[in-house]
């Protein structure tokens, strides 16, 4: 027996006069050349135009969605630096403090306790020397603490403090310039100018390590954070305590990491099969329902189904 190659082709040809057009899978291309088309071709045609309508819209929202980047998150417990400092940016306005009365003191549960702080700090005048905006760079120890804005360190204490405040930024790690989703800068804009004078605030701080991996490989370690808030009047055995602005933290043992990536070739290229596919299989589907319809509806009408 001579051997036919033929025989393993599985996209059998099946000979022209042995198949059948319908008008509901055929997009008649003479009939719309007309003047006057016939109503029926133009509806029974609509399936194949659908479909090819539907596969241009699949293809192109697949491949937007192929050549974006996707960010995927993940948490474990890890520590994601060796550095057991962590570097903290505050800039913070005060309109009714001369910067003279202010400084930074921090503290935490290792020991330290800093008053008046003074390395990387920057002051500026405003309201002609009745306001002012402080700002400065400095870093913790990861363990539980506090720093506040306060007139503790001054020499001379003003008359009337007033710790009315409005944050301008207060980031903690390296800043991430890149829209991800979290709370890396949680407090940027918040406004407590139109609090009691007398009043101290208090924020609390639950600090997240955060790692964000981009496509080419960088790796940048930064903070989230989240927060509470309240503010009190204080007072203690010798009167009322002179008012400040408290930032209490502490780090989570979770770390939150942020990987970009993007779709690989293959699974892009089998979507598109899987939807070129699977709109002809659906299409033809409806295609014959519509055809068998059409032949029931033409055989009741000359009384053949019986």
């Amino acid at each position: 027996m001579q051997f036919d190659v033929r025989r393993f082709d599985v996209y059998r040809k099946v000979p022209k006069d042995l198949t059948e057009p319908t008008l509901t899978g055929a997009v008649s291309v003479d009939s719309l050349k007309l003047q006057q088309p016939n109503p029926s071709t133009i509806f029974y045609s609509t399936v194949s135009i659908c479909s090819c309508l539907f596969i241009v819209f699949l293809l192109l929202s697949e491949f937007y969605s192929f050549i974006n980047t996707e960010i995927v998150s993940e948490l474990f417990v890890d520590n994601p630096t060796e550095n057991d400092r962590l570097d903290v940016k505050l800039n913070i306005t005060l309109p009714r403090m001369k910067c003279e009365h202010l400084g930074l003191d921090i503290q935490d549960e290792m020991g330290r306790h800093e008053v008046g702080f003074q390395e990387n700090t920057h002051t500026e005048e405003m309201n002609h020397g009745e306001g002012c905006v402080f700002s400065c760079k400095f870093n913790i120890n990861k363990v539980p603490g506090n720093f506040h804005v306060s007139t503790h360190g001054a020499g001379a204490q003003p008359d009337n403090p007033d710790m009315a405040h409005h944050i301008n930024s207060l980031n903690f790690g390296s800043e991430i310039k890149d829209k991800l989703p979290g709370a890396f800068v949680a407090l940027r804009g918040r406004n407590k100018e139109d609090v009691n004078s007398l009043s101290s605030h208090d924020y609390v701080l639950k600090i997240v390590p955060t790692i964000y991996e981009k496509l080419d490989g960088t790796t940048t370690f930064t903070y989230q954070y989240t927060w509470a808030y309240k503010d009190y009047v204080a007072y203690g055995h010798g009167g009322r305590i002179l008012p400040a602005i408290w930032f209490r933290y502490d780090l989570s043992p979770i770390t939150v990491k942020y990987v970009e990536r993007r779709k690989p070739l293959y699974h892009f290229i089998t979507t598109v099969c899987a939807i070129v596919g699977g709109t002809f299989t659906v299409a033809g589907i409806i295609d014959s329902m519509i055809f068998t319809a059409s032949e029931l509806f033409k055989k009741a009408q000359l009384g053949k189904l019986s």
